[in-house]
């Protein structure tokens, strides 16, 4: 089955409101206690300044969707930057198929450059929903053709990370990570770019998510449960990755009923690096089916454990000033104070069906999941970015 077809088969209905994800998520709270999980309560969103932004950058978004114009065949961005209540409809032009529900091409996305894979098997890179790129002169890397390896599938991608900002830098490694056993690597930047294939042999990474280190300089995937992490360095890329286990220290106790809700919940594992702290963080997200109406996927419970020497994963209500995104994109974290407004010691998701917040709280008082489902037909996160990159 190909991607295109299981995310149609998928998707719930396309919500056009014009409302903030911030605002929409307010009206529907679910509470977590303090281990992690569901409460069903709700409190009131910790103390904060909304205020306009005067950094360089431009603050971390994510995209909402494409508003109609002129021509049918574009559509207006429209973006919810992470420090302010309201969407922004920018005035930047898309192609209307990286935003239409009737035909998800996008497949990943990292550094504010989107993946799209078409029925051509050509895997292209583009900065169209990049807010600060230019849309008249809209950039487009190709890949070579996928090669599939015996016994490997290369229709559905997990995600795709990269080693640096750019595809058109002449060291920047792309890494594409399929559903199944396939990782595969490119430099696109090199005149003559040539896949190097990886089977994956154990099982726990058939499903897992590529992540780059910047601190260690090599490709990381959290195992299935986030026991095992592989890694592969790009410029000596072999078959066997490098095992690190982890030993989880510091877990809450959890009652019975909250550990059925654990095992009852579909879990993915997201690694994320903290670029200002140097910092590594396992994420276990945890989500489980709306038990009414239409099938759409809802966040019942988030951990997260700081990975520290010799393997040990310490988990953690205190990420400091640190605010992380978890999307479709290569997860990233910022320091909140870098951008007034920005929420800290806070996780943001987003998902094709679901957007909210996880404040992670303090001192046993809980942490309230704050989310709600709503259809983002590109459900990416998109980096700081420098403006003047036009």
């Amino acid at each position: 089955m190909s991607l295109l077809l299981l995310r149609q088969l998928l998707k719930p209905s396309l919500v056009r409101s014009s409302s903030s994800c911030f605002s929409l998520v307010r009206s529907s709270l679910v509470g977590v206690s303090s281990n992690g999980f569901s409460s069903g309560s709700s409190s009131q969103f910790p103390p904060c300044c909304i205020v306009r932004g005067s950094s360089s950058q431009f603050p971390p978004c994510c995209i909402v969707r494409g508003s109609p114009c002129e021509d049918d065949l574009l559509r207006k961005l429209v973006i919810h930057k992470a420090n302010e209540f309201d969407t922004t409809r920018l005035e930047k032009k898309v192609p209307r198929e990286l935003l239409d529900d009737d035909a998800i091409v996008t497949v990943g996305s990292s550094h504010g450059w989107v993946g799209t894979l078409k029925e051509d098997g050509i895997l292209v890179l583009q900065d169209d929903l990049n807010p600060v790129a230019s849309d008249s002169h809209p950039k487009r890397v190709h890949l070579p053709p996928l090669v599939t390896l015996p016994n490997c599938q290369t229709q559905i991608v997990t995600n795709v990370s990269m080693s640096t900002s750019s595809p058109e830098d002449e060291n920047c490694v792309v890494a594409v990570k399929f559903l199944g056993p396939q990782l595969s690597f490119c430099r696109p930047g090199q005149s003559n770019p040539k896949w190097t294939n990886i089977r994956i042999k154990h099982q726990c990474f058939y499903s897992s998510r590529v992540m780059f280190s910047e601190k260690d300089d090599v490709f990381r995937l959290p195992g299935s449960g986030g026991h095992l992490i592989g890694s592969w360095d790009p410029k000596d890329l072999k078959d066997k990755p490098n095992i690190q286990r982890l030993r989880f220290q510091n877990l809450p106790e959890l009652t019975k009923t909250k550990l059925e809700l654990l095992h009852s919940c579909s879990t993915t594992e997201h690694l994320v690096e903290s670029r200002s702290t140097g910092e590594t963080f396992l994420i276990k997200w945890y989500r489980k089916a709306t038990s009414s109406g239409a099938v759409k996927m809802k966040s019942r419970a988030l951990m997260v454990f700081k990975l520290e020497g010799k393997g040990n994963a310490l988990y953690t209500r205190d990420i400091g000033d640190l605010c992380i995104f978890l999307s479709n994109s290569e997860p990233f974290c910022v320091p909140a104070t870098s951008f007034p407004g920005l929420f800290s010691n806070c996780v943001r998701v987003v998902d094709i069906d679901e957007g909210g917040f996880v404040f992670l709280g303090h001192d046993g008082l809980l942490s309230p999941i704050r989310a709600r489902n709503m259809t983002y037909v590109a459900p990416y996160h998109i980096p700081p970015q420098n403006q003047n990159i036009i």
